[in-house]
């Protein structure tokens, strides 16, 4: 099952959504503030964080932070007694998925964790394999035989966008919106700059290509 980190300075309310947590098979491991949280998430392989805001030593905003610097992909929830507009608005700026107040419904929480997890999984295959040439997203990194190629985030992420249904044309608008989100307001025209250097990168490697769908947009095909 997985495992989710709760990080809350109160330790009743730690109690409480680890017991409801645990009830349903999760496996929880907990700290008391975003410093024990950030040392726990080097040392332990966690699936989901839960975070409150306002704690000693780091507080979330900090914490949400730093853990989507170190995991773009990682669910995070905050559960907190904060509850203004502009709160929210922050949180999900720094990159929080989901936001719940206290008090709480833990059927509420129980199920916001769910459909957390169900959506990463869906929404994060860890590898896709084009031929001899296989991306993984949990690292990263890309790898054919034993050559090992690090790519800028963005361009990985387009190139894996592109590799989750390959044949499928995808526009400019729809990639922009996928890959950079949907309030990027940069010139669309990044896409192309993208595709180009991923071709570049990749010209060499015959297992796949990203073909030009003219007045369409761009799809990549495997070679057979």
């Amino acid at each position: 099952m997985p495992t989710i980190l709760v990080v809350d300075d109160d330790a009743n309310i730690r109690k409480l959504v680890c017991l409801f947590l645990n009830n349903d098979g999760f496996t929880t491991i907990t700290a008391a503030d975003g410093k024990q949280a950030l040392a726990l998430y080097t040392s332990t392989p966690v699936d989901l964080v839960i975070l409150d805001i306002m704690m000693p030593v780091m507080d979330g905003w900090i914490l949400c932070e730093e853990l989507r610097k170190a995991n773009p992909d990682l669910p995070l929830l905050m559960l907190t007694a904060r509850s203004e507009t502009w709160e929210k608005v922050q949180a999900f700026q720094l990159g929080t998925d989901d936001y719940l107040t206290k008090p709480f419904d833990p059927l509420e929480l129980m199920a916001r964790v769910k459909a957390l997890l169900k959506r990463y999984r869906i929404g994060s295959t860890q590898t896709i394999q084009l031929g001899d040439v296989i991306l993984n997203r949990q690292t990263y990194k890309i790898v054919k035989g034993t050559d090992l190629f690090i790519l800028p985030l963005k361009e990985f992420e387009l190139l894996y966008k592109l590799a989750e249904l390959p044949g499928q044309v995808y526009t400019r608008e729809q990639l922009i919106d996928q890959v950079w989100g949907i309030n990027y307001s940069g010139d669309d025209r990044t896409i192309d700059v993208h595709i180009k250097r991923l071709r570049e990168r990749f010209a060499d490697v015959p297992d796949f290509r990203i073909e030009t769908v003219r007045g369409l947009g761009y799809r990549l095909e495997v070679q057979k």
